[in-house]
């Protein structure tokens, strides 16, 4: 008997897991049921399209509905929303949107790739027309289309974090008029203090009026309210962060974890046989902490997606975990974290020591030569390296999955100062950055 698949979800997780199991299967009939227009995306690209440097949405596609159908043989409906699940039945009630039907599909296993969504939060105006979220090429396309239009000038981006941050220089880029307004004291709170201070000087040098310590208390006509006064705005953008998308899923009996996201386990399998999830849904587990974690991550997503569809297919795999690896750049200043900040691994039961170091990314005598701060988080006693931070110039950003192999191998900062890695003036000190954080932990861990 032929195996049925439903894929909730049309972008990396659901049909990354369906393309996967397509490959190990040949045989398998795979339905994937997407509530919008597009497939197989990078919504991590989205700024750049706001801001220019990429021309349209549609070359943030990777592999379009079509596309999907023709090489894979995969069943895609745009349009249609999942708006049930019985798992009691083993189908799904599905709305038709162009046709405005509901209909009933079957399937034996179930992948959920159903994403994540902006957090809104319940204030006054929060879902005025001028207030966006950018999850989706959708969202994407809404946001690009309230830009265009006539008396937009002045954007107000809520939310310090990366999304925020990389809207806020796409619509500097656009020539507008941008405010950043984050309620905690500085922006990126998965930094540690010391290593935002350098990203917010950045983001005034860009003419980025930002004002941190500042909560939003609602929205209104071409208006952000806050507790230290109306900020105008003709476009706000909310960049809040991510929850994720499971409201689906309730009263279904599949298990919830933390930030309500989908609890798998390794192989990413719920708590339902049959039921699989990967991605912005879903729950991970944090390779320095052991807990389990939300991480929504384009890199992530592809990973368990294709674990999900090795099982789905047939095989066996499974994912071992996260450390929350992430890079960005403000104009030329670039950012990377991986593991745990100092107050992470406070929570997790560490007791830790931290140094922050100043360095350059090349030869200090080469003319220009950009300067880059480091932070690096390691256990009292072990040495262990539990997170590392970086920002500064060109060159810096990358040097983050130095930190982040080191990490998952479980060195400590003795084998970081010992890695033999390559020198020349033009790419790095004598010493790398990273090792002259870990040589800094030694006199200290």
């Amino acid at each position: 008997m032929t195996k049925r698949v439903a894929v909730i979800g049309g972008d990396a997780a659901g049909m990354g897991a369906a393309t996967q199991a397509r490959r190990l299967d040949p045989s398998m009939e795979i339905v994937a049921f997407e509530k919008g227009a597009y497939t197989s995306y990078s919504a991590c690209g989205i700024p750049y399209v706001v801001s220019g440097q990429v021309p349209e949405l549609d070359s943030l596609v990777v592999r379009s509905p079509q596309e999907h159908r023709d090489r894979s043989r995969i069943d895609v409906r745009t349009g249609h929303e999942v708006t049930g699940i019985d798992l009691a039945a083993r189908r799904l009630e599905v709305r038709d949107q162009s046709r405005a039907r509901t209909y009933h599909a079957p399937f034996d296993e179930l992948m959920l790739g159903l994403g994540a969504v902006p957090i809104r939060p319940d204030l006054p105006g929060i879902d005025d027309a001028f207030v966006h979220g950018v999850q989706t090429l959708g969202d994407a396309a809404a946001l690009l289309a309230e830009a265009e239009r006539g008396r937009c000038s002045r954007v107000v981006v809520v939310g310090g974090g990366y999304i925020g941050l990389e809207m806020a220089e796409a619509f500097v880029a656009r020539g507008m008029k941008v405010a950043v307004i984050e309620s905690a004291e500085h922006v990126m709170g998965t930094l540690d203090p010391e290593m935002a201070e350098p990203v917010e000087q950045a983001m005034r040098a860009l003419g980025i009026d930002l004002r941190t310590g500042v909560k939003v208390t609602g929205f209104g006509h071409r208006i952000v309210e806050t507790e230290a006064g109306p900020v105008g705005a003709d476009l706000v953008v909310l960049g809040l962060g991510v929850r994720p998308n499971t409201a689906l899923l309730e009263g279904t009996g599949i298990e919830l974890g933390v930030k309500g996201a989908v609890r798998v386990d390794r192989r990413q399998q719920a708590s339902v046989e049959g039921v699989w999830a990967a991605g912005d849904c879903g729950e991970s587990t944090h390779l320095v902490s052991g807990r389990p974690v939300h991480i929504a991550l384009g890199t992530v997503a592809n990973k368990q997606a294709r674990v999900a569809g090795t099982n789905l297919g047939g095989g066996y795999a499974s994912f071992p975990g996260v450390l929350g690896t992430a890079v960005t750049r403000i104009c030329s200043t670039e950012i990377g974290r991986t593991g745990l900040s100092a107050a992470e691994a406070a929570q997790a039961g560490f007791s830790v020591v931290s140094t922050t170091i100043d360095s350059t990314t090349t030869a200090g005598y080469l003319p220009g030569a950009p300067t880059v701060r480091v932070r690096m988080i390691a256990e009292r006693g072990t040495g262990r390296v539990l997170g590392v931070q970086v920002v500064g110039g060109a060159g810096s950003a990358k040097r983050i999955d130095i930190a982040a192999t080191a990490i998952t191998a479980g060195m400590d900062v003795q084998q970081i100062v010992d890695l033999d890695l390559g020198y020349a003036p033009p790419f790095s000190p004598l010493w790398d950055p990273i090792a002259v954080a870990a040589r800094t932990l030694q006199t200290i861990a």
